[in-house]
């Protein structure tokens, strides 16, 4: 290490002990992590809890390879060691980073170039809900997806993390949004946020909606985590040349399409994951967030919406949360 500051060589970290449901989450020491060439070392005070998190505690969402087996992608806290060449950060920086794996634990390692300052003003539990739904939203919506001023954009989930960060980011950038939901309630926390219109699928066709409220035009952009009879089902509430993004399949992996009406309609689908992209790649969209989205957080135009803090020791609660879908926003872990 390039520099340090005095840390212990063990740590508390939340471990996948088997396969299963949320309990067998486990604290366990480990050994602290080790630098390698660019990377820095975080003492973790708050982590981010996402889909994939409880994914890969079924077993169903193996780490990259080189990564840690530790979940947890995504932490805030201070910078504490550097490895060698790196160049941006100082021991004692505050920083929020997108991981590819080992975020539920005391200390967490990252290349620099994955790692953001902390908004002004954020608390660390507020920084740990950004990482990974900002790069998630920012790379599927406005690079994958091109949504442009307005354009109207449909976002299924509109009260997950993913969803109240892309309403957010939608509306601020000029487009007109559209968000579907499960429960009145959550409907009104996305109108809310930013959105023009939401809509319960659970007693509304959101086909239909959307075309209503577009005067039968269809939407721009859906971003779609759901996959399932949804796909089908978007082919209908796009517009001619509209965009589908699909980042997550909840409703199945397996659907059927009318492809007729991709062509017809000139669809776009297209579809990303996020962890197995390269610290490159990473790097590129942190940098376009730090340009385009960091001045909007340090002004509180946006912010991550909060919904439960759990301590480091009952992430299985955590998880149990998130299971139960009651949530709106982000569940976060407090770390210190």
């Amino acid at each position: 290490m390039a520099q340090a500051q005095k840390i212990s060589d063990r740590m508390t970290a939340i471990a996948i002990s088997v396969p299963g449901g949320p309990r067998v989450l486990k604290p366990e020491k480990r050994d602290v992590p080790e630098l390698g060439q660019g990377e820095i070392l975080i003492r973790v005070r708050a982590a981010g809890v996402n889909r994939p998190d409880v994914l890969q505690r079924k077993g169903a969402y193996p780490p990259p390879a080189g990564a840690s087996d530790l979940p947890g992608l995504e932490v805030s806290g201070e910078v504490v060691a550097l490895g060698e060449g790196v160049s941006r950060w100082r021991v004692g920086d505050e920083v929020c980073a997108l991981t590819p794996g080992g975020g539920y634990a005391e200390y967490a390692k990252v290349h620099e170039t994955n790692a953001l300052p902390l908004p002004a003003g954020f608390t660390f539990t507020e920084a740990a809900a950004l990482p990974e739904t900002f790069f998630t939203v920012w790379h599927n919506v406005f690079e994958r997806g091109a949504l442009t001023k307005g354009e109207t954009f449909l976002v299924h989930g509109g009260s997950s993390g993913i969803g109240t960060t892309a309403i957010q980011l939608a509306s601020a950038f000029g487009a007109h949004v559209l968000a579907t939901a499960g429960s009145d309630e959550k409907c009104a926390a996305c109108l809310k946020l930013g959105a023009d219109r939401a809509i319960n699928y659970r007693n509304e066709d959101f086909v239909a909606a959307t075309k209503e409220a577009t005067g039968g035009r269809g939407a721009d952009l859906i971003l779609d985590m759901v996959g399932g009879d949804y796909v089908a089902r978007n082919y209908d509430a796009a517009a001619v040349d509209g965009r589908i993004v699909q980042i997550a399949t909840q409703g199945g992996a397996i659907a059927s399409a009318d492809f007729a009406k991709l062509m017809v309609k000139r669809l776009t689908h297209t579809g990303s994951t996020l962890r197995p992209r390269t610290t490159e790649f990473k790097a590129g969209v942190a940098a376009a967030l730090e340009a385009q989205v960091w001045p909007l957080l340090a002004s509180r135009r946006i912010a991550p919406v909060m919904d439960m803090i759990f301590p480091l020791r009952e992430a299985w609660r955590a998880h149990e949360r998130m299971e139960e879908g009651e949530h709106v926003g982000k569940i976060v872990l407090d770390v210190t």
